[in-house]
């Protein structure tokens, strides 16, 4: 049979008992064992009288000192919980910083995150993909990205769908909106609600699909003419690649985490009041680790483009070719033939432009092209 391994532990216990033994040549002992005879004698102390529970005595002890006047005051360890218990899902960083804005004095992100830890705040971090590569535009307005959370289901048995729309910039939430389902003539007038508020930006960036429209040839939607029309630059992402619409999808982490984790919302009304709640408090006092721990208000400004009272149709230039798409079958009538446009620029005025090549027009819808006739072939391409 193998010898079992002595431990440590055992080899403290086997050294006090022999050198108590009368007559024990304790220099001996320590060199048998491998240790010095400070170290025996330290042991032989601690061991003492002790005979009922000799292990007991023979465990390492904190070397924690007895006072620590570095530590943080009780005092400042229950505002830092205080922080934590208002803001379950934030870490040491951003509750640091919040105190510092509070002019509070404030300790360190690893002195907060020793707090947490010690009062049994810290939860183990989720796994995930490492973050991507980021872009940011240079100033606030112009590029907001607008997206569907993922729909998840309330108390009353129906499903709420928050539509979000974010500044791409400042992080800062414009819209946080309780739907109940994700069509065009639900999100137009929430968009309408905000470019009202916020001004219009340069560009949205949003997902493919309804009510966006994609990046399809042809895949065009009202919602997207009607943008146009407001001088909104649609981007559409690239089909599976997420890390694309990044800061959305980090917004909508967040809002999971510190709304939807949190609260059992009964109905869309419940939600909508939990998003309104949340939304101030995000963008005013929770410090952003993506902007260096300020807060998206801080960087954010209204756009200067005000909504316009009355949509104007798109200016062409005199001698361009212009046709008005019909209402019936969605075409223009070119070279004595019918052209099919996409649906979604029904009744609406489009200008046929030449390119390089001959018989060739790109059709567009002021400045964007949307189709294209070619006169060699017997059906346009939309774009």
């Amino acid at each position: 049979m193998p010898w079992r391994e002595m431990s440590i532990m055992d080899q403290r216990m086997e050294f006090v008992l022999l050198a108590r033994l009368p007559g024990a040549n304790v220099s001996e002992l320590c060199r048998r064992i491998g240790i010095s005879r400070q170290t025996g004698y330290k042991w032989l102390r601690r061991a003492g009288d002790e005979v009922q529970d000799l292990r007991a005595a023979m465990r390492d002890r904190s070397r924690r000192p007895h006072v620590s006047p570095g530590r943080t005051s009780a005092a400042q360890e229950q505002r830092v919980l205080a922080v934590r218990d208002a803001h379950p899902a934030w870490g040491a960083r951003k509750i640091a910083r919040r105190l510092q804005d509070q002019g509070e004095s404030t300790p360190a992100p690893s002195s907060v995150h020793a707090i947490l830890a010690r009062h049994g705040r810290i939860e183990p971090p989720a796994g995930g993909a490492p973050a991507h590569g980021r872009f940011e535009q240079p100033a606030p307005n112009l590029l907001w990205q607008m997206d569907f959370k993922g729909r998840f289901a309330l108390g009353d048995g129906t499903n709420c769908h928050p539509l979000t729309v974010v500044d791409d910039h400042s992080r800062y939430a414009l819209c946080i909106e309780a739907c109940t389902n994700e069509r065009t003539a639900t999100v137009r007038p929430l968009l309408e609600r905000t470019f009202r508020l916020f001004g219009l930006p340069a560009g949205l960036y949003v997902d493919n699909g309804s009510p966006w429209g994609g990046g399809t040839p042809g895949h065009w939607t009202p919602l997207g003419v009607w943008l146009l029309k407001l001088g909104v630059r649609v981007i559409h992402a690239r089909p599976y690649h997420p890390q694309g619409r990044g800061k959305n999808e980090r917004f909508h982490r967040t809002l999971k985490a510190e709304v939807l984790a949190l609260t059992a919302l009964r109905d869309c009304a419940q939600a909508q009041a939990a998003f309104d709640s949340w939304r101030p408090l995000y963008n005013a006092v929770r410090p952003h680790q993506g902007l260096g721990l300020a807060t998206p208000a801080s960087r954010y400004h209204p756009s200067p483009r005000r909504f316009p009272d009355r949509l104007q149709e798109p200016h062409y230039e005199a001698g361009e070719i212009e046709r008005r798409v019909s209402t019936s079958g969605c075409c223009v009538s070119f070279n004595g033939r019918l052209w099919k446009l996409p649906k979604a620029f029904r009744g609406e005025p489009v200008a046929l432009r030449p390119t390089d090549r001959d018989g060739r027009y790109r059709v567009c819808f002021g400045a964007t092209h949307i189709a294209t006739i070619d006169l060699n072939h017997t059906r346009n391409d939309h774009q």
